[in-house]
């Protein structure tokens, strides 16, 4: 008997997700929560692709994150609207709860965080790049982890701000976690947070000190994640202790 073997890693099939809710995040950004059958489970920053077939058979797929904590029993993705998006134009736009589609994962074990890890949390997000970020919070939530993180989020505007009051909520249940947030156009009366793009000042003021070599989770449009991750390591954080994942305008 081989001791050794390594069972080969499970081959993703394309399943029927159907839509049992949905929740308007921002203007342009809907959250579908979705039963899928059989439906494996997934890790913290994980992802799908979703598949749409037109009666005429034409077919268009996209990739999409993760919302939910692992575990939670249900299964959400964020979608934001793009121009002339295939997918997100129907995700985020004309689904109804009842609505079926074809879906396939979980994808992905790079950008993915559990409570086991060692070392701070630090995430940087951009726009819809909070996704699978907030699916790392979650699960933070929901293992009643102590582990001191922190989230810088940039935003257009306030109006533009996904999640913005459960967030609200976690910075203020006293498990360790700081929510900072930024906005790069419209800021309105009264605004106390950051008024800018995420700059190396902005990473130096936020993030944990290298020395205590936190785990970092950047993700949003490709400028924003390549100038943060530089940045990052130009401060003297570990390039190994760093995970990106970017989009550009006709990604996620």
């Amino acid at each position: 008997m081989n001791n050794n073997f390594v069972a080969p890693p499970r081959r993703l099939q394309w399943v029927t997700a159907r839509i049992t809710g949905v929740i308007d995040e921002t203007p342009r950004v809907r959250t579908l929560v979705l039963d899928v059958t059989d439906w494996p489970g997934h890790k913290a920053g994980q992802h799908v692709d979703v598949r749409l077939t037109a009666e005429d058979g034409y077919q268009a797929q996209r990739s999409y994150s993760l919302a939910s904590a692992p575990g939670s029993g249900k299964l959400e993705l964020t979608v934001e609207m793009l121009p002339d998006g295939e997918v997100s134009s129907y995700l985020a736009g004309d689904a109804r709860v009842g609505d079926t589609f074809e879906m396939r994962g979980p994808i992905g074990g790079y950008f993915v965080w559990s409570e086991a890890l060692d070392g701070p949390l630090f995430l940087v997000g951009g726009g819809s790049g909070i996704v699978p970020l907030m699916a790392m919070l979650r699960q933070r939530a929901a293992s009643a982890s102590r582990t001191p993180a922190t989230l810088l989020y940039s935003s257009r505007s306030i109006a533009d701000i996904i999640y913005r009051a459960e967030l609200e909520r976690l910075a203020a249940d006293g498990s360790g976690l700081t929510v900072v947030h930024t906005l790069t156009r419209e800021m309105p009366a009264g605004w106390s947070g950051e008024r800018r793009r995420i700059d190396l000042a902005m990473l130096e003021q936020t993030a944990f000190a290298p020395a205590v070599s936190p785990r970092i989770f950047i993700c949003g449009p490709t400028p924003l994640v390549e100038s943060a991750a530089r940045g990052l390591r130009d401060l003297g954080h570990a390039a190994q202790r760093i995970k990106t994942e970017r989009f550009g305008p006709s990604g996620k």
